[in-house]
């Protein structure tokens, strides 16, 4: 899979440890717009996804985290690889740690009928709402993102990646 860019704070020196956590995320689009996931606790948009679990294809899992964050059916014959964004950064929970995380995303079609969402505690807090949204409007909003319990790279990977497919075409 090609490499979208990389985010590295070059902020851990002296961790002892790496602590691994990777996620896989769909990219759905339809005509000018793009199937997101709104927090409207902290008011941020991401691309449904979510973690890889150990053993877990990455495919799978953003077909899996597709469906319980956004209740979108991917169609499985759909799916191809977009690309990866590398991240690595010292451990916000322990400074002696590195996170490193590759996110892979995904472009596919999702059915037309919506099911039920089937969220983690912390995203039925923060009211995960999925929405069909401009993404100069995503983009604008985690440019401004004001406080969350989340770095800050979170909401810019996302704005980025959005940027590179505006740049290559991919809104009617």
């Amino acid at each position: 899979m090609r490499l979208l860019f990389t985010m590295d704070k070059h902020d851990y020196a002296g961790c002892t440890h790496t602590f691994v956590r990777n996620s896989a995320r769909s990219i759905i689009i339809a005509g000018s717009r793009i199937a997101m996931i709104h927090s409207l606790k902290y008011d941020y948009y991401k691309l449904p996804g979510g973690g890889i679990e150990d053993g877990e294809d990455p495919v799978a899992a953003m077909i899996r985290e597709t469906r319980e964050e956004a209740g979108l059916t991917v169609i499985p014959e759909t799916v191809r690889e977009y690309g990866v964004v590398h991240r690595i950064q010292r451990s916000a929970r322990d400074e002696r740690e590195c996170f490193v995380q590759d996110n892979y995303y995904y472009l596919c079609q999702a059915e037309q009928a919506v099911v039920s969402q089937h969220l983690d505690d912390y995203e039925a807090n923060e009211a995960y709402t999925p929405e069909y949204v401009d993404p100069r409007r995503a983009i604008q909003k985690n440019r401004s993102v004001g406080e969350s319990p989340y770095d800050p790279l979170m909401f810019a990977r996302e704005a980025r990646v959005l940027e590179l497919l505006l740049k290559e075409g991919f809104f009617a």
